[in-house]
């Protein structure tokens, strides 16, 4: 979240203070910090599913051996 939050924060002083450039770097740094923020999600639910496919494997072979 640091790039969000740093980013957010050199916005609103481009704003504040009329420097477009500062303004259009904190916009960046803002939008680089959601895409990063985004691919650790997406990183967490394929790990997510990993498990659960493995746990259903595991639930079968023990089902499979039972049977």
């Amino acid at each position: 979240m640091g790039d969000r939050t740093t980013g957010k924060a050199k916005e609103v002083a481009g704003k504040v203070t009329g420097d477009k450039e500062l303004e259009a770097e904190g916009r960046t740094q803002n939008l680089k910090g959601k895409a990063e923020d985004a691919a650790e999600d997406a990183k967490d639910a394929a790990s997510g599913v990993a498990k659960a496919a493995k746990d259903a494997l595991a639930d079968d072979e023990v089902e499979s051996e039972e049977g």
